[in-house]
């Protein structure tokens, strides 16, 4: 195993899964580095030459977020929300034409042997109301690791109770976790399942369970160590109880809900 990738979908407690990896200090250091929106501020972190375009090349983003993501021992590890998959194949698929259309083969050139890790969230109304909220006050985390953007300086809208936008988010979180469901058995992928709930309850545990799976221990002495805080709070709950009060699609059973329109892919923290 060279590298991992944490599959998720957002507000299933990536960004906390990835502070407590790194802090094992033989996981990598993983990050979302394959935002597309953020890509350009990774570039500018790392000093890549810049094309008389004012890009820059994809071939070369890739090693320099290669190196900014090993650990000492070699280990590479990132995160891919949904979103952001089909844009990272397409893009080594132009970097490496004879593999285009394979995208664990693609993976496996640009990364070595790699493993995934699939996160998600049972309680998808939870999740979507967490979603909500931090789309509309671009709150993605608390505290940090160095994450390129989304943190705590609040610049967006106070949080506003929409049941429709819950409703949106509830399918579009059914679609994405359907999306990864369907590329792993597509792709030959069988990838360790960690649930958010289970991270929430023993985040020790969780992260050692990674660890197990992708063959590294934890060394003597080195502590798992959280570096995000919560975020939920009884906003959350109060959203929860008023949407299962008053919505019409509600059942009663986080992550059921009929059809509705569907909102633009995010691909956020």
């Amino acid at each position: 195993m060279d590298s991992y990738f944490i599959c998720a979908t957002p507000r299933t407690g990536s960004s906390l899964l990835l502070g407590l990896l790194e802090s094992t200090g033989v996981a990598g250091h993983p990050q979302a580095y394959f935002r597309a929106p953020d890509e350009p501020l990774w570039a500018e972190r790392w000093m890549l030459p810049r094309t008389p375009a004012g890009g820059f090349d994809h071939a070369a983003y890739v090693r320099a977020a290669r190196d900014a993501g090993r650990t000492d021992n070699g280990v590479f590890g990132a995160k891919l929300m949904w979103g952001a998959l089909d844009e990272l194949v397409d893009k080594l698929g132009r970097v490496h034409p004879d593999l285009a259309g394979q995208d664990v083969a693609l993976l496996e050139r640009a990364f070595g042997r790699t493993r995934f890790v699939y996160l998600r969230r049972d309680d998808v109304l939870a999740q979507a109301v967490s979603w909500l909220r931090a789309e509309q006050t671009q709150v993605w985390y608390v505290g940090g690791d160095g994450e390129i953007s989304g943190g705590g300086d609040r610049n967006g809208q106070e949080p506003d109770f929409d049941t429709d936008g819950i409703d949106g988010l509830i399918q579009t979180i059914e679609e994405h976790n359907a999306g990864w469901h369907a590329w792993f058995s597509a792709a030959g992928v069988r990838p360790h399942v960690v649930r958010y709930e289970d991270l929430d309850e023993d985040m020790v545990a969780a992260t050692r369970g990674i660890l197990d799976f992708l063959g590294l221990d934890l060394p003597d002495g080195r502590a798992v160590v959280p570096r995000h805080q919560r975020q939920a709070d009884d906003l959350n709950r109060e959203w929860i109880q008023r949407y299962r009060a008053g919505s019409p699609i509600a059942t009663g059973q986080p992550g059921i809900a009929q059809p509705v329109q569907r909102l633009p892919r995010s691909d956020r923290q």
